[in-house]
């Protein structure tokens, strides 16, 4: 427990500097998002209005302290503020939009783990043998950018051979909800976008966890076993549990890489998640949206990375001892 109360204790502060950045860097850039979108309404709206939208906007100089604490405040009430060029609040439209990124990224980065583990820990167990020809095919994948692979297979698998549907995440023909059909859908559509993320992120999985396992076995622990007569499926879980702890603890840090990359995919496959919603607040100076979509961004990657490191410690007794001392 106290070794998780520490790992709290920096995520919070982690949070905290992130949120921190979020409120400063946008006043650090040049022009004014909200001035801007004044001075194309000039002569259709009267002075009063004018002050309306700026309050509306939350452009408001009360000094920096004050918005600093105003925005804090804000956030703690679930209010993002109000994106300028949708005319929404931020948090409803990110309402509709992260879930569709999340489950992209979140499936994605489950399937290539596992997949990518359990490989790697049988290419380690049976080096030498001709499994070991997944490694320059897995490492071929992973030098392609995740855009440029997209792409590609959008291309090939979707417009010319038809083994997928193209652009978009459902159907026109269903009617989105908790239905059958609807869910039906939406795995259908994702199926490409997440195999594109899948083989550009699976070989690092592989490598690592193929090495760590080349590793173990030369450990006594295993050599122990393996003399006991153990069955070897019992060795080779035996030897994985230790092997697969490195890649855990670098999970957390590949859950950045694999974001970043998928809001690429999400550009090319036209998904509606935060990938075409963040590139449109760019373009568009959408100051409020920009901040909110970081925002979540960093806080659902720091919640990713406290599980990864709350499954390292269930996982290895020696954190726990550490903690206790």
């Amino acid at each position: 427990m106290r070794m998780i109360a520490r790992r709290l204790g920096l995520y919070a502060l982690t949070a905290w500097v992130a949120i921190t950045v979020n409120f400063v860097l946008p006043r650090l850039m040049p022009g004014n998002p909200i001035q801007t979108l004044i001075g194309k309404l000039q002569g259709q709206v009267t002075p009063n209005e004018i002050n309306a939208i700026k309050l509306s906007f939350g452009d408001v100089k009360g000094g920096f302290i004050s918005d600093y604490v105003t925005y804090i405040g804000q956030l703690f009430h679930g209010n993002l503020g109000v994106s300028i060029t949708l005319g929404a609040p931020v948090s409803s439209i990110l309402r509709e939009t992260v879930p569709w990124t999340v489950g992209l990224i979140g499936i994605s980065t489950i399937i290539s783990f596992c997949v990518g583990t359990f490989a790697g820990a049988m290419l380690g167990w049976m080096r030498g043998s001709r499994l070991d020809t997944l490694i320059p095919t897995a490492t071929f994948f992973q030098a392609i950018p995740y855009f440029f692979l997209g792409t590609v297979m959008l291309l090939i698998f979707g417009s010319h051979l038809g083994w997928f549907p193209v652009l978009g995440a459902y159907s026109s023909n269903v009617t989105p909800g908790w239905n059958w059909a609807f869910v039906g859908s939406v795995v259908r559509y994702g199926e490409l976008p997440v195999i594109s993320i899948v083989l550009s992120s699976i070989a690092g999985w592989m490598l690592g966890m193929r090495n760590m396992m080349i590793t173990m076995i030369g450990e006594d622990f295993v050599l122990m076993a393996v003399a006991k007569g153990l069955p070897r499926r019992k060795v080779i879980m035996h030897a994985a549990r230790n092997a697969v702890l490195p890649s855990i603890a670098n999970l957390s840090l590949a859950i950045g890489l694999v974001v970043s990359g998928a809001l690429l995919v999400e550009l090319v496959f036209n998904y509606p998640g935060v990938g075409d919603l963040l590139l449109q607040a760019v373009l568009n100076e959408d100051y409020p949206l920009i901040q909110g979509i970081f925002l979540v961004i960093t806080l659902t990657v720091l919640c990713a990375n406290l599980i990864a490191d709350v499954v390292y410690l269930a996982l290895d007794p020696r954190t726990r001892t550490e903690a206790a001392v």
